[in-house]
């Protein structure tokens, strides 16, 4: 097939082709090799974009539309998140959203697709670089392989505290990452919270590395997290989130890792009994704007959304902060067995090869050392 160069949006599907003809499923093999060229097109990951989760997109089609005929034309900016309606990072964006209308006199207003209805994160990424959304709400690892500095807020044991993260992202350093976001067609708007990642798992508390030993653990489909669990002696198991609970259940993995609303929204504090406060990853999401439509924004207008994303991080961390305090104690309600861990140094000690791979880049070296440096005490 010929490849194609991403220059306008169906009318009927609010993903960007080229096409005059959409085939459907039969286009997936044309981005895929199209993405081998230099042109920007759009790669998705896993199987071909299915008829169900196409129809899902059409509602955005129109939208979408309407903007190739005229981005000035004051259109909502249309913003994706997996996570559903309620949760922190959609009601914060809503409420940037708010600020918007309220400071632009209606003409910035933004429409959210919330619960993962435009598709994983990866694909809403990609949507994005090439403009088909506006606005997106990611974790960090789809980012890490296409941005180098962004790995380094994910490294292992490498924040303290939530309080010693949002420090560190709050000032210059955040701002280098968000940054370094640019010369990929985002734009890093701002950081979300996204929890202290701690162990559960069905047979017992982890106290030190060696409980870690022959545990298969579930960990997202991300090197870092591979890594990380192998380092530790563990066997990591890649799988979705929405895998874990029944794997849980059917003994196919031993335990997993994550933050309190997630072990408990999801349930699994009923599989998983044993929940070991590690805290080995305190990373942040991020939230994008394409860059596309961010040069299409006069200055004053880009001041607007910059400033309007800062101020939803307080909000956000507002609500986080309760979401957490909630679920913490549905959890110790539920008789599961929580742990403080006090040799977290034993830990952090098997950490240094992991961080020696994914650290390579004198750039990254120095992030790393600012926010050492700014843990408390140091």
């Amino acid at each position: 097939m010929t490849p194609v160069t991403i220059d306008k949006v169906c009318a009927s599907c609010p993903i960007v082709c080229g096409r005059d003809k959409c085939r459907g499923e039969e286009d997936h093999e044309t981005r895929q090799s199209a993405f081998k060229t230099d042109k920007p097109v759009l790669r998705m990951s896993g199987t071909a974009l299915s008829m169900t989760r196409r129809q899902s997109l059409l509602a955005m089609g129109a939208t979408a539309g309407l903007a190739a005929c005229g981005e000035r034309s004051g259109r909502d900016l249309l913003s994706a998140d997996s996570h559903p309606d309620g949760y922190p990072t959609v009601e914060a964006v809503r409420e940037m959203g708010r600020l918007l209308d309220e400071r632009s006199g209606g003409r910035l207003r933004i429409k959210m697709y919330a619960g993962g209805q435009l598709g994983s994160e990866r694909d809403t990424l990609e949507i994005t670089t090439f403009g088909g959304l506006d606005l997106n709400r990611v974790n960090l690892a789809p980012l890490n392989s296409i941005e180098p500095l962004t790995t380094v807020p994910a490294l292992p044991f490498l924040f303290s505290s939530t309080a010693h993260m949002r420090m560190a992202l709050d000032g210059p350093v955040g701002d280098r990452i968000l940054d370094s976001l640019a010369p990929h067609d985002l734009i890093g708007l701002c950081f979300y919270d996204s929890g202290e990642r701690s162990f559960y798992n069905t047979r017992k508390p982890i106290l030190t590395p060696d409980d870690m030993l022959g545990l298969k653990i579930r960990v997202p489909n991300s090197d870092l997290y591979v890594a990380m669990i192998k380092a530790l002696g563990a066997d990591a198991t890649p799988m979705s989130l929405g895998e874990v609970y029944q794997a849980l259940v059917q003994g196919v993995i031993d335990g997993a890792e994550n933050n309190w609303p997630s072990f408990e929204s999801g349930r699994h504090f009923e599989a998983a009994p044993y929940y070991s406060l590690t805290r080995h990853i305190i990373a942040p999401e991020v939230l994008v704007m394409s860059a596309s439509r961010w040069r299409k924004l006069p200055d004053a207008d880009k001041a607007l959304v910059k400033q309007a994303a800062r101020d939803s991080v307080p909000y956000m961390r507002q609500l986080w902060d309760a979401r957490v305090e909630q679920s913490r104690a549905t959890i110790m309600a539920s008789g599961v067995e929580v742990n403080e861990v006090a040799d977290l140094g034993a830990f952090q000690e098997q950490m240094r090869p992991v961080w020696d791979r994914f650290v390579k880049t004198d750039a990254q070296k120095e992030l790393v050392s600012e926010i050492e440096n700014m843990r408390p005490g140091s």
